[in-house]
């Protein structure tokens, strides 16, 4: 199963607004920690490192 790039909620308002809230009132640094703590967090729930691999290359802007 490779990389979803379409929409794939019917959601996506909620999730947007839930990954704001996450970022309230943290200072910079803390922001940046809580990043990196869901991208282990969703890359362990995907669990193909084909797929991360893949999102990895797609946020990097070489896809």
């Amino acid at each position: 199963m490779g990389l979803k790039l379409d929409i794939n909620t019917d959601a996506p308002d909620e999730i947007y607004e839930a990954l704001i809230k996450m970022h309230e009132g943290l200072d910079d640094e803390t922001s940046v920690l809580v990043n990196a703590k869901l991208i282990l967090v969703l890359a362990n729930h995907i669990g193909d490192p084909a797929v991360i691999r893949e999102a990895a290359s797609v946020a990097r802007g070489e896809r």
